[in-house]
C-alpha cells in the first residue's frame, strides 16, 4: 500500500511540474487566435470600397456589416471578425467569405478594396 502511496505522490509532482508549460502554452495560442472585438476606433472598422466604387464593405463598430453593389444599398449584410489582418464574414443568408488586410489594403474574393477617405 506504501508503494502505491509513493508512486501516486509521484505522478502528482510530476504533473504539477507540467501543468505551467501547458498553461502558457494554452495562453499562447488564445493570443495567437483572439477575435478583435471591433470598436469605432479600430483601424478597419468603416468604409471599404472597389477603385471603382461598385463595391462598398461597411465594416460597423458592433461587429456588423454592409455590403453594397452598384445601385443596391445593402446588397449583403451579416457578422464578421477580425484576428490580426484576416477579416471572416458571415453573411445573414449563411454565405461565408474571408479576406486579408496587407499594407492598407483589403483583399477579399479576389477583389481589392480601399480605405474610403
Amino acid at each position: 500500500m506504501k508503494q502505491i502511496s509513493i508512486l501516486a505522490a509521484a505522478v502528482l509532482v510530476a504533473g504539477a511540474a507540467v501543468l505551467p508549460l501547458q498553461k502558457g502554452l494554452a495562453q499562447m495560442n488564445v493570443e495567437q487566435n483572439t477575435v478583435t472585438q471591433p470598436s469605432g476606433s479600430h483601424p478597419y472598422v468603416g468604409m471599404w470600397v472597389t477603385a471603382d466604387g461598385h463595391i462598398r464593405h461597411n465594416l460597423l463598430p458592433n461587429g456588423r456589416y454592409d455590403e453594397a453593389r452598384g445601385n443596391r444599398e445593402s446588397a449583403y449584410q451579416g457578422r464578421y471578425e477580425i484576428r490580426g489582418n484576416h477579416i471572416d464574414y458571415w453573411d445573414d443568408t449563411g454565405f461565408t467569405a474571408d479576406g486579408t488586410f496587407i499594407d492598407g489594403v483589403l483583399h477579399h474574393a479576389g477583389m481589392i478594396l480601399y480605405r474610403e477617405k
